[in-house]
């Protein structure tokens, strides 16, 4: 999230312009940053983040509940990139849901429309508990929908910059890349993950089109602001930003700070007071 954070402060710098404003790119921070470094950060989004509000996040031998991680803001904007393929149904066939529509999530029952959330939160609330999910169901359509405005906000055209952005992160772990919908007797399911698919399709490669390689958490497309790990399809020029080159560690992302290989080349960026890519050309006699 971090890495998110900076790129928009480039953009923007503290001004919020998720009210319409967002194509508003004054470039405020360029001048105060002079190397961006982005370590595991998911520029496309994060089907991870779409996890936990699917299935609570794992702390321990616990999981935070999904009505808890719903009033968090910044689990909204960790998901997928509206540009991103994110849903298939069970043959394999990418499915146009939008995913920042709070229909789609009623529709499905997810998260805090899933009616064992909502009995949960009754026999919690008593009384108040209509009233509190009504707040709750408001919240969630305000932030989905800010945070579909905040992933725009860090995809518009904006003016060429002297930033470079140097990327690090892990490619050796298969990371979930997306969800597939099952029909399971008469009502769609939420796999996510390949094993959990309950009857899969001949010829159909779950593991192919649900799993990306990745640190665990993001994935290696997401990390390069790519729609698809394929290298040879064209970058999209709404989802491009201006990479020195990246490095990519067999590490688990939430170990990618302690990897002695990023600390190095990470002390090598900093104390590099000149990068090969600001240079400039040496005047002329």
């Amino acid at each position: 999230m971090g890495g998110l954070i900076a790129r928009y402060y480039l953009r923007y710098g503290p001004v919020d312009v998720l009210d319409g404003r967002e194509h508003l790119v004054t470039l405020y921070g360029t001048s105060r940053v002079r190397k961006l470094i982005l370590l595991g950060t998911p520029n496309m989004g994060s089907a991870s983040s779409l996890h936990a509000f699917l299935a609570g996040e794992p702390v321990g031998l616990r999981r935070i509940p999904r009505d808890v991680l719903a009033t968090l803001p910044s689990g909204y904007q960790l998901f997928p990139h509206p540009l991103v393929t994110w849903l298939i149904d069970a043959s394999g066939a990418p499915l146009a849901d939008d995913l920042f529509d709070a229909a789609v999530w009623r529709r499905y029952r997810w998260s805090i429309f899933d009616p064992a959330v909502e009995a949960r939160i009754r026999a919690r609330r008593g009384v108040e508990s209509e009233e509190y999910l009504r707040a709750l169901h408001r919240f969630f359509d305000y932030r989905l929908e800010r945070a579909r405005r905040f992933l725009w906000a860090l995809s518009t055209p904006e003016p060429a910059t002297p930033i470079r952005y140097v990327l690090f992160g892990g490619d050796c772990t298969m990371t979930p890349a997306r969800l597939a919908l099952e029909d399971d007797g008469g009502v769609p399911i939420a796999r996510l993950y390949p094993g959990d698919i309950r009857q899969r399709k001949p010829g159909v490669n779950y593991d192919e089109l649900m799993l990306e390689p990745g640190d665990g958490k993001v994935t290696k497309p997401s990390l390069l602001a790519r729609e698809t790990l394929d290298p040879s399809a064209p970058q999209n020029e709404d989802s491009f930003i201006p990479i020195a080159y990246w490095f990519f560690l067999c590490e688990h992302h939430a170990k990618l700070t302690g990897n002695i290989n990023f600390q190095d080349n990470l002390l090598n960026v900093l104390l590099t007071r000149t990068l090969p890519w600001e240079m400039t050309a040496p005047a002329t006699q």
